[in-house]
């Protein structure tokens, strides 16, 4: 009986080492990675952006027989604003439309020399030399453009394009004018001041216009994810020229407008 039972055991022994050398770990694996999203530019798209300009205001003021040419002045500020478009992809070709708003700090001022003039006083003493000069002021506070885009797919994540189309902006033009007069002497020609100079201020005159123009430029855009984008942009805006009052009666100003901007921008895409 003790041999039977001692037996039994060594075989329940041997079965259950065979069993546990039979036993495998079952091995877990991770399962497979997500596959990467493909990159597309089709789509409604929004966005902001952020740059400088680098204007002129070209001022010509009419008296009815002389015109003063290029009494203008640069007209440099920053800008911000946000814009929206829509794209369509054909293969490497991208074919859209965007629309932007921006505000700006554009604005100069420039005092423009009018001559002096000697006039004698009755009786021949004195004589009087009368300084005419003019302040001008110049801002765009804001403009707003509408445009095509054409590009090209460079890479999957990389777009070129040029863009054109309307531009819409106001431009603010103000001056004012003054005269500064002294007595000399003796005698009409004397050039010995005879008195402290007197400066009269005319009438401060300001005109804002909403004016029409057309826009054309370039950029590159990087896709930083499926949704968000980053972009540099160069346009040239030419609002044309219009005519302003020039404060002093009889006379005009014919005032063109242009500028070059820089800016730098991030879009998202709804896909």
């Amino acid at each position: 009986m003790r041999k039977f039972a001692l037996t039994a055991g060594v075989l329940l022994a041997l079965g259950a080492s065979a069993g546990a050398a039979d036993y495998k770990r079952p091995v877990y694996k991770a399962p497979p990675a997500p596959p990467p999203p493909v990159l597309t530019w089709n789509g409604f798209y929004f966005g902001a952006n952020a740059g400088y300009s680098f204007g002129r205001a070209a001022n010509r003021v009419f008296d009815g027989t002389v015109s003063a040419v290029d009494v203008g002045q640069d007209v440099n500020g920053w800008l911000g604003g946000v814009q929206a478009g829509y794209n369509l992809q054909f293969d490497r070709m991208v074919a859209g439309f965007e629309a932007d708003f921006q505000f700006t700090g554009e604005r100069a001022s420039r005092i423009v020399d009018g001559g002096a003039t000697r006039t004698t006083v009755p009786g021949g003493d004195f004589n009087i030399v009368s300084a005419l000069a003019a302040t001008n002021n110049y801002n765009m506070p804001w403009f707003s453009t509408f445009r095509g885009r054409l590009g090209v797919v460079a890479d999957p994540s990389f777009l070129l394009y040029a863009t054109g189309g309307l531009a819409v902006g106001e431009v603010k033009y103000a001056t004012q004018n003054f005269v500064t007069a002294q007595l000399f002497g003796p005698g009409a020609t004397g050039t010995i001041p005879a008195g402290a100079p007197v400066t009269v201020a005319g009438t401060p005159y300001e005109q804002r216009q909403t004016r029409l123009g057309w826009t054309a430029g370039a950029g590159a855009e990087f896709k930083i994810s499926a949704n968000w984008s980053a972009k540099v942009e160069y346009l040239f805006l030419d609002l044309g020229r219009a005519t302003y009052f020039s404060g002093i009666a009889g006379t005009q100003s014919e005032l063109k407008f242009a500028d070059h901007i820089a800016r730098i921008g991030v879009n998202y895409a709804f896909q």
